[in-house]
C-alpha cells in the first residue's frame, strides 16, 4: 500500500487506524482540531477494558471486542503500559434480576469470554467483601488501563512509521475528486488518495462535508461521575456493575477502580446541551438546533422521556446518585462521593429513534466514515483498525 491517506480524529480509534495504515506502507496524516491527542471520548472514559460479556453474539461489537482485548493486552505488554485484570462483578440486587443475570452469563459464554462464573450472594462477597446482591456473574479477566497513555503511544508509533499527527488542524471542508479527496484543515489544503473519518462527536459534520449525511446522527449523552473519597476507595477491589437495562446501550451507574487507584461511581446518561457539553453550563444553541432537528432525536425522546427525566433528576440530586451506588455497596454515604469530571458519549440515533447499538462503518467511494463507535470502541480500537483495512484495497 503506497497511498496517501488522511485520518480525521486523534482519539484512540483514529490513531489505531493511522498506525495500522502506516504499518502497511501508507503515508498517513492524522488531523485533529484539539491541541492534544485523546481530548474527548478517549480521555474521558473510565478506563475499563471490556471482556465482551454484553454484546449480541455475531455482532461487530462482540467479535471486535474479543479480538481487541487480545490485541490491546499484547500492545500494552510490548510498550510497558500498565494493564490490570481486576475483574468485574455484574450483580443482581433483587430476585427479579436473576433472569437478566442468566442471559448475561449465557451471552458471555457464547462470545467466548474466558473464566465466566455465576456466583451466589456469599460468593460475590468473597470477591468484593463490601458488595451485596442475590447473585452475580464474575468476569475475572475484565481489565483496566490508561487509554490516553495508549493513544499517546499510538501517536508515537505513527510518527516512527513515517506518518504525522497534525493537532490544531480542524477539518473545515472536503471534497471527493476523480483522483482522491481534498481537505481544508485549518488554513492548510491537503490532498489524499483516501480519507478515513474517526471523528467521534464530530462525525456528523465530517459526513455532511463529504456529502454522505446518511440515516444516523450523533446525539451526545453526558456521563457524569463521582469518585470515592479517601480510604473509602478501599471498599471496591475491582469493577461492580448492575444488570443492565436491555432497552439501552448504557450500562447504568457502576463502581469502577481505575489504573491510578481512584474509584469512580457512574456514569448516568443525560442529553448534553452541546456536542462537547461536559457540564450543564456548556450550551451550544447551534448544536442543540441540529440535534433536535433530527427526527430520530424527537422520536427517541417521545419513547424514553420517563427514563430521561430520571437521569436528569439523578444528575441534579446527589442522593439519587448515591442511592444507585448503595444498591451494591450499602455502606457508602453522601460524604464518600466527590464530584469528578465526566465525559460525553457519541451515540448514533437512527431516523426511527432507535439507539444504534453496534459499530457502524459507511464507505462512500474514497471516504470511509466511522458513524458509530461508542463503548467498547476503546477496548476494540486495534481490532476495529484491522476491520477498516478490509475496506481499503491492498
Amino acid at each position: 500500500m503506497s497511498e496517501r491517506i488522511g485520518v480525521v480524529g486523534a482519539g484512540i480509534l483514529g490513531l489505531a487506524v493511522a498506525r495500522e495504515l502506516a504499518a502497511r506502507g501508507a503515508t498517513v496524516t492524522v488531523l485533529d482540531k484539539e491541541d492534544r491527542v485523546a481530548a474527548h471520548q478517549t480521555g474521558h472514559n473510565s478506563g475499563v477494558v471490556h471482556a465482551g460479556i454484553y454484546y449480541t453474539p455475531g455482532s461487530l461489537k462482540a467479535r471486535l471486542c474479543r479480538d481487541g482485548v487480545a490485541l490491546l493486552r499484547e500492545y500494552c505488554a510490548e510498550h510497558h503500559i500498565p494493564y490490570e485484570e481486576v475483574g468485574k462483578l455484574v450483580i443482581a440486587s433483587t430476585a427479579d434480576e436473576r433472569a437478566g443475570l442468566k442471559r448475561i452469563a449465557a451471552r458471555a459464554r457464547e462470545n467466548g469470554v474466558p473464566g465466566i462464573a455465576e456466583v451466589d450472594a456469599l460468593g460475590l462477597r468473597e470477591i468484593e467483601p463490601y458488595a451485596v446482591g442475590v447473585g452475580a456473574v464474575h468476569s475475572p479477566h475484565t481489565a483496566i488501563v490508561d487509554f490516553p497513555a495508549v493513544a499517546r503511544r499510538l501517536a508515537a508509533d505513527v510518527a516512527e512509521l513515517g506518518g504525522s499527527v497534525r493537532l490544531g488542524h480542524p477539518v473545515r471542508a472536503l471534497r471527493e475528486t476523480a483522483g482522491g479527496v481534498e481537505v481544508l484543515a485549518g488554513t492548510t489544503r491537503l490532498a489524499f488518495d483516501r480519507l478515513v473519518s474517526c471523528a467521534g462527536l464530530g462525525s456528523d459534520a465530517v459526513a455532511a462535508m463529504s456529502g454522505y449525511a446518511g440515516d444516523v446522527r450523533i446525539v451526545p449523552f453526558r456521563g457524569e461521575y463521582y469518585k470515592l473519597a479517601g480510604a473509602t476507595k478501599n471498599l471496591v477491589r475491582g469493577l461492580v456493575y448492575p444488570v443492565p437495562d436491555p432497552r439501552y446501550p448504557f450500562l447504568g451507574v457502576h463502581l469502577t477502580r481505575r489504573i491510578d487507584g481512584e474509584v469512580l461511581v457512574g456514569p448516568n446518561a443525560v442529553l448534553a446541551l452541546a456536542r462537547e457539553g461536559y457540564s450543564w453550563g456548556e450550551v451550544s444553541i447551534s448544536d442543540l438546533r441540529d440535534i433536535l432537528a433530527w427526527p430520530g432525536t424527537r422520536r427517541m425522546a417521545a419513547r424514553h422521556w420517563r427514563t430521561g427525566i430520571g437521569e436528569v433528576y439523578g444528575s441534579l440530586v446527589k442522593k439519587s446518585f448515591l442511592k444507585a451506588a448503595r444498591r451494591y455497596v450499602p455502606t457508602l454515604t453522601a460524604q464518600d462521593l466527590v464530584r469528578t469530571p465526566g465525559g460525553v458519549r457519541a451515540q448514533a440515533v437512527a431516523r426511527d429513534g432507535g439507539l444504534v447499538d453496534d459499530f457502524v462503518v459507511d464507505v462512500h467511494g474514497r471516504v470511509i466514515l466511522v458513524r458509530n463507535a461508542p463503548s467498547p470502541a476503546a477496548t476494540s480500537s486495534l481490532a476495529i483498525a484491522r476491520h477498516i483495512m478490509s475496506f481499503i484495497p491492498a
